[in-house]
Formats: C-alpha cells, sequence, structure tokens
C-alpha cells in the first residue's frame, strides 16, 4: 500500500509527518500523522494512538496539544487518523459540525448512505494500525489508545471492543454515554439507525458495564475541566464512573476548576495521560 508523505518536520530529535493513503476501508484517500520519537532510529518502539473530536483533522492534536517532546523523551511514537471520510459528498454530510464531515464518531455505519464510506472502526482497526505497524518502526504489541471529547469517545469503546489490541487508555472529557446525549442521539440515529441496542455497542458506558471483570486491570485516566461547555449536556462522566464501579475497573477520574473543553486544558494534562500510558507501555 502506497503512503503518500504531505511534509515532514524534525521536532525535539524525532520527526513528525502528515501523510495520505488510498484507504479500502473508506473508499476514499485518508490522512493520518505520526510522530517518531528519535529512539524509532535505532529499533520499534511503543505507540499511542489519538483520536480527535469533533470538527477536527489529522493536524489538530499534532500541532495544538504539545505531545511531541514528552513523547520524544519516553521514546513513545504517536499517530492519529483524521476524524472522518473527506470527499464522499453525500447528502447532508456536510450540513452541520456534529455530523458527517468531521463527525466520524469511530464507527462503522449501518444505515444509508453513510454504509460506504463511514467505516472509521474498521479502518482504524483493520487498515489504519496494521499499515502505521508495517510502515513505520512501530511495535504493534505495544499499543495505547486515548482521545478527546468524540475522540475520547472513540478511544473508550474501541478500548472496550477491541481489548486485546490496546494495552492502556485514557481520555480527555470524553463523551462518555453518547446513547444519553444530543450529539450521541444525533450521530447513533443517522449512522446506526433506530435500535438502542446497537447504540449500547458504541456507548463507552453500556460498554464497561457489561464487562464480566475489568477490562484494563492497571486502570483507566479521564480528565474533566469542569468548566467545560459541554459537561452539563453531552458528557456524562458520572455515568462512566459508575459502570467501572459495577464492574470493579480502577478509574482515576480527575476534575479540574476552571478549564474548560479545548486545547488549552488538553495540554496542560498531556504529560500526565503520556506517563499514564508510558508506565503500560514501556
Amino acid at each position: 500500500m502506497t503512503i503518500k508523505t504531505l511534509s515532514t518536520h524534525a521536532s525535539f530529535g524525532g520527526t513528525q509527518l502528515f501523510c495520505q493513503h488510498a484507504s479500502r476501508e473508506i473508499d476514499l484517500p485518508m490522512r493520518f500523522s505520526v510522530f517518531l520519537p528519535p529512539q524509532a532510529k535505532q529499533g520499534k518502539v511503543p505507540a499511542l494512538l489519538y483520536l480527535a473530536g469533533l470538527t477536527c483533522t489529522e493536524e489538530t492534536f499534532m500541532i495544538k496539544a504539545g505531545a511531541q517532546r514528552h513523547a520524544a523523551e519516553l521514546g513513545i511514537a504517536l499517530m492519529t487518523p483524521d476524524t472522518s471520510p473527506r470527499g464522499a459528498n453525500l447528502p447532508g454530510d456536510a450540513d452541520s459540525w456534529d455530523f458527517g464531515v468531521g463527525a466520524g464518531f469511530y464507527l462503522d455505519a449501518t444505515q444509508q448512505p453513510w454504509t460506504r464510506h463511514y467505516r472509521m472502526e474498521s479502518y482504524i482497526v483493520a487498515e489504519c494500525l496494521p499499515l502505521l505497524a508495517t510502515e513505520f518502526p512501530i511495535d504493534a504489541q505495544r499499543l495505547g489508545i486515548f482521545g478527546h471529547s468524540m475522540g475520547g469517545h472513540g478511544a473508550l469503546t474501541l478500548a472496550l471492543r477491541h481489548p486485546g489490541l490496546f494495552k492502556s487508555v485514557s481520555a480527555f472529557a470524553p463523551i462518555c454515554a453518547p446513547s444519553r446525549c444530543p450529539w450521541g442521539k444525533k450521530a447513533f440515529g443517522g449512522y446506526l439507525g433506530d435500535d438502542e441496542a446497537a447504540w449500547a455497542q458504541h456507548d463507552a458506558s453500556s460498554l464497561m458495564a457489561a464487562q464480566g471483570s475489568a477490562p484494563y486491570p492497571p486502570g483507566i485516566l479521564i480528565d474533566q475541566g469542569l468548566d467545560d461547555q459541554f459537561l452539563p449536556t453531552q458528557l456524562n462522566p458520572q455515568a462512566f464512573e459508575a459502570a467501572c464501579a459495577k464492574v470493579g475497573q480502577p478509574l482515576t477520574m480527575r476534575q479540574h476548576a476552571g478549564y474548560d473543553h479545548g486545547y488549552y486544558f488538553v495540554s496542560t494534562f498531556m504529560e500526565d495521560h503520556l506517563n499514564h500510558h508510558a508506565r503500560a507501555l514501556l
């Protein structure tokens, strides 16, 4: 599979790349970004997959989160895909910021006309991660996953749906119970239809509550700003907290006065998240 490198940048002794390839799962070109720490010049390194939020792209995290410096110190690669297919030009796919373009919700759509291109779960798990592990010095046996907002939803759900794939998981202000909030109801209704049993398969709180035991015994880390404008209506961290308590899943749920939903918040606590994953991956 041919990867086209769009740009390359030296960063903290490592290399920041922005790339594109023809995706078989999405049936369109897809973009992703990779940061390789300096240790990757000597051999394979562990890696963290970051999933970004609504309206974001493969560039957002790499530009705004300030993660490369500490990742270079730890010797961990960073990877992030785009947040949705682009260029499908489906009816209504660009009508709103919280559905369609920039809002793939990291699942495989089952409803027309979304089924052909909106296959973000299969893209990430079956195509993007294997491609990155083949084409870059990344150790596929040492992967962690994290994300922000819609991407926090994606990180939690993909970690729970594919527990053998990821060794560690964390999230910033995730959509913890999308079946219960306006963003999630809109996305799930559009992509998955009216069957709420199908919704539950992509709802982190429902997935956690259905576990027979703690899927991540070393613990899950979540940071949430208390001045987050979306906290009252969209995020529902208490639902995920209750689900973790039910199955005995260790969870560190940190709440921060004064912090909102944006990347000033994310970058403030980024080093803590990298350290959380490093304990499992290094």
